[in-house]
């Protein structure tokens, strides 16, 4: 078995709350390595000096805690082990298992002597009541799977190429279990489906009461085989009812929101560059896992420029960067990342050795009247790295294992 793959700027991100009087979440799809990184976390808090008995650790999916999914049984459990005079570190993972959580983490959170830490699968665990709660009182770090970078530090193959490595990163997908064993590629995709099947049951049915299963998945594969398209709840409906499939516009919604809540797609609005505003219609949707995706819809060699769109997004959520399509008159610009004041600009495309391709590319980013960052991302090998005038052209590859 190999080692436990270190997710540097996640521990860092903890040690960097540690002690501070907020309560600290990390949010993201199942089996992403949440639990992992407290792991690691608590590895690094004890070498640096705390106790194991100033630990206090629950996994609300080990049916030895179930007795605990009571939030006044949970909060007198872990109070009993409070060592006074001293820190207690208190990991509680997958809390939205516990109805009311809310309220056993800030009875914890208003004492001097303990520092929270907590995790859940999806986004809406904290909304409604829980965000009202704890207002101003947590920082949450959203995590990812797998980036590149990781991937490659996690496997045991320092003879494979960085294109071969990339070309098993998009097969087997992101997921840490998947690069740590190192595992076959059939039993990667039993592995996928088994995380599709677990977030679609347990976080979408359950969470909806949706009782036309097979509807939600029309949506869901629609969504991931469109990854990186305009598309609509209305012209969703509309495509699955020609195709025999119906559902209504509402229904559709209802779905989206569900996939978007549970972690297992993300939403990329468009973003006038010219008006300085969003607008409501034609997202775009990528799937948290190119893996995942590939092992429940049948891609071509069209859908190439649309995956690595999809690598891109993540790798920019994951630099801490808000993801917009940028939209300008009758042009678009894949990406436009936005962190604060920092702002820069994004084309992605599989290759722009064709001159007119080149010319396509380059075209949206000459419209643009500011002086921020532009990179056109690609595969190509041979003139990988160019200048245009300022506009950068990076191999994809080199710049998702550039820091």
């Amino acid at each position: 078995m190999n080692a436990l793959i270190e997710r540097t700027e996640y521990l860092e991100w903890l040690k960097k709350w540690r002690e501070k009087q907020i309560i600290k979440i990390v949010s993201g799809v199942r089996r992403c390595g949440k639990s992992t990184l407290f792991e690691i976390y608590r590895n690094w808090l004890i070498s640096d000096g705390v106790e194991k008995s100033q630990i206090i650790s629950i996994n609300f999916e080990d049916i030895e805690f179930e007795h605990l999914t009571d939030y006044r049984l949970l909060y007198e459990h872990i109070k009993k082990l409070l060592i006074p005079n001293k820190m207690n570190y208190i990991f509680l993972d997958e809390i939205q298992h516990v109805e009311s959580f809310e309220k056993a983490v800030d009875s914890l959170f208003l004492k001097d002597n303990c520092d929270v830490y907590i995790t859940g699968s999806n986004a809406y665990f904290m909304s409604g009541e829980l965000a009202t709660v704890l207002s101003g009182r947590y920082v949450e770090l959203k995590m990812l799977p797998l980036s590149f970078m990781e991937f490659c530090s996690g496997i045991d193959e320092s003879l494979l190429t960085n294109a071969q490595k990339f070309n098993r990163y998009l097969e087997n997908g992101s997921f840490p279990y998947i690069a740590k064993f190192n595992i076959t590629s059939k039993e990667a995709k039993d592995y996928l489906r088994d995380i599709y099947n677990s977030v679609l049951l347990k976080d979408i049915v359950a969470r909806l009461k949706v009782s036309d299963i097979t509807a939600l998945e029309n949506v869901t594969k629609f969504l991931l085989h469109n990854i990186g398209n305009m598309v609509s709840a209305t012209k969703i409906a509309n495509t699955l009812k020609s195709e025999g499939k119906g559902a209504d516009q509402k229904t559709v919604d209802k779905y989206i929101r569900g996939l978007l809540d549970s972690l297992m797609l993300y939403e990329a609005q468009r973003y006038n560059l010219k008006g300085k505003m969003f607008l409501k219609t034609n997202s775009k949707y990528y799937a948290v896992d190119i893996g995942l995706r590939n092992c429940l819809v049948k891609g071509s060699e069209s859908d190439i420029g649309h995956i690595l769109e999809n690598i891109v997004f993540l790798e920019l959520k994951r630099r801490g960067y808000d993801v917009y399509i940028g939209q300008l008159d009758e042009n678009e610009i894949d990406f436009v990342a936005v962190d604060n004041d920092d702002i820069s600009y994004y084309q992605v495309s599989a290759t722009t050795l064709d001159e007119s391709t080149l010319k396509r590319e380059l075209a949206p980013f000459k419209k643009v009247g500011d002086n921020y960052p532009k990179y056109l991302l690609t595969l190509d090998e041979v003139f990988g790295n160019a200048d245009y005038n300022g506009i950068k052209k990076k191999n994809v590859l080199d710049w998702l294992l550039d820091k």
